[in-house]
């Protein structure tokens, strides 16, 4: 390196922190658990928001706290009740871990989130990361953290050329996240990174004109904005059909629970499963059933074809109207821990995988079911 650009990158990262503090305190969004800092608040947002989008992840925190304000009150809920709230933001096992750590917290920490780094790393579900954002945000403390947005942000101001999600490209941006932060202002430098790349470095789009980085950022010296951070490989798709179906009896319609250790485990759901090679849809959700439950069906036709993404795989869920054949007792579940005949009221009580929950959103509007349940239409 010359000494002239040695130079220029010394004098960037000086200016860096408050040209970005400054910017910060002008331009931070008032969400809600930037009101008082608590660190509960700043926990629950922080799991929250991984995996999603800042609009929505403010309506479930804030639904959340109106009903679990505290660690205590997560350890006094059920756990039906938990992953009631934390339906739609999908990654269960994170709620799962919240009812973890909160009972860690309530044993051990007087039912406080801890400000000790070594505390935290031994809660469940709270990672480098995560810590680092308790502490800093909620404590104050002097630590650096980096999540996507922080990445892209240095990626395209210190220019550099290797794929972010790489070990060795982590480490370096956490030492460097280190190096800008400036001491005693971790909380506002902190949320100042992670807002400017929601706000204006963002992925697609930067709007490179209004950041105040703009005269330090070496990537879009060189026109190369586009070009950073260096993507990394490409998730393989995984695409699969699924058949399931929604079995009315008297009434009621059946539902289970998936086991603990199984992909959505604890959530509720319609009875299903792969559609295999050589078999229709219709074939395979009748399989499904006596594989699962025992119960013999039959189909009363297609209630319709729902397509939902998840990060590695592309659902296509053929959901289908089922009767009885013979008699109905008590279901042999193999796939399950428990059942139930609920009404489709309800459902609503219970937590469903998205599709699931897309195809209860389609029931609603079917007049079919509500012939079927021996009522006037829903809706």
């Amino acid at each position: 390196m010359n000494a002239a650009l040695h130079s220029n990158l010394a004098s960037s990262r000086e200016a860096f922190a408050p040209a970005l503090t400054r910017w910060f305190k002008h331009n931070a969004r008032p969400l809600p658990w930037r009101e008082n800092y608590d660190p509960y608040h700043v926990w629950i947002s922080e799991i929250m928001l991984q995996q999603t989008q800042m609009e929505r992840g403010v309506t479930y925190f804030q639904r959340w706290m109106s009903q679990l304000p505290c660690p205590r009150s997560v350890t006094q809920a059920k756990e039906d009740e938990v992953l009631k709230l934390w339906e739609g933001l999908g990654y269960y096992n994170r709620a799962r871990n919240l009812m973890r750590a909160a009972r860690v917290m309530v044993d051990r920490h007087e039912g406080r989130v801890p400000a000790d780094k070594a505390a935290l790393l031994a809660l469940p579900g709270i990672g480098p990361y995560t810590a680092a954002a308790i502490l800093s945000i909620a404590y104050e403390r002097d630590e650096p953290l980096v999540d996507g947005n922080v990445a892209r942000v240095l990626a395209r101001v210190f220019d550099l050329d290797a794929p972010v999600g790489e070990t060795a490209t982590q480490k370096a941006l956490w030492a460097l996240a280190g190096e800008l932060l400036p001491p005693g202002q971790a909380r506002d430098f902190n949320q100042g990174l992670m807002e400017l790349g929601a706000l204006v470095c963002k992925p697609l789009n930067p709007t490179c004109e209004t950041c105040p980085l703009a005269e330090l950022c070496e990537a879009r010296r060189l026109g190369i904005v586009q070009h950073r951070p260096v993507p990394g490989k490409k998730v393989d798709i995984t695409a699969l059909s699924i058949a399931t179906g929604v079995l009315i009896h008297q009434g009621r319609i059946f539902i289970q629970r998936r086991r603990d250790e199984d992909v959505w485990g604890g959530l509720w759901e319609f009875p299903g499963g792969g559609v295999e090679n050589g078999e229709t849809p219709e074939q395979a959700v009748v399989r499904e059933y006596a594989e699962e439950t025992g119960f013999a069906v039959t189909t009363l036709g297609p209630i319709r074809v729902i397509k939902h993404g998840y990060t590695r795989f592309r659902v296509t869920l053929h959901c289908f109207f089922l009767a009885p054949v013979n008699g109905l007792g008590t279901p042999a579940l193999t796939a399950a821990t428990e059942h139930k005949w609920a009404t489709f009221a309800e459902l609503d009580d219970h937590a469903f995988p998205a599709g699931h929950r897309k195809l209860i959103d389609s029931l609603a509007r079917d007049s079919r079911f509500a012939k079927l349940l021996g009522q006037d239409p829903l809706l």
